[in-house]
């Protein structure tokens, strides 16, 4: 079973998140555009699962489906589009998640969504403190259900979102 589990901010989440970039790349090779660090973990000072999510940006999608013999050789688990059309979503860890791996292809509108609220975090810190407590008491609330921690952040996230949407277009 997975353990929902929210950590203070971890100054190796970046150096990992470097770590893993490298790899990604190689693999990616000529394929690869830029790989993003997101997720909670891309956030300075945010409580977050210890959780890497990394955004590789690709210029063929469909070039990468050929590379899934060699993700779950790297121990990721392939999981398709995992209910979001245009992405490929990989997972490394099992129960123990150590790595989450969306990747788009360049001009996907979802990289504008994930970059948007991360930098929106980055940026208004009080936010991200509001949002890190929320998923301290969320984790505490629901230790073995991840499902229920999520549903619990739901509202919260939707909300930075818009912000962060509105925020993103009138700054960049």
């Amino acid at each position: 079973m997975r353990k929902v589990e929210v950590l203070d901010y971890q100054t190796e989440w970046p150096l990992l998140f470097e770590k893993e970039k490298k790899v990604l790349h190689q693999l990616f090779q000529e394929n690869s555009h830029v790989v993003f660090h997101i997720g909670s973990t891309a956030v300075p000072g945010l409580a977050a699962k210890p959780i890497i999510d990394l955004m590789p940006v690709v210029y063929n999608l469909h070039r990468t489906d050929a590379l899934n013999e060699e993700m779950e050789q790297l121990g990721y688990v392939v999981k398709g589009e995992n209910g979001l059309p245009g992405r490929r979503y990989f997972e490394k860890g099992g129960d123990y998640r150590t790595h989450h791996v969306h990747l788009f292809q360049i001009g996907n509108q979802e990289i504008i969504r994930h970059l948007a609220f991360r930098d929106y975090l980055r940026a208004h810190p009080k936010e991200a403190q509001r949002y890190g407590q929320l998923k301290k008491e969320s984790a505490l609330q629901y230790p073995n259900d991840i499902a229920a921690y999520i549903e619990a952040k739901m509202t919260v996230v939707k909300e930075i979102e818009q912000l962060a949407l509105h925020w993103y277009k009138t700054t960049k």
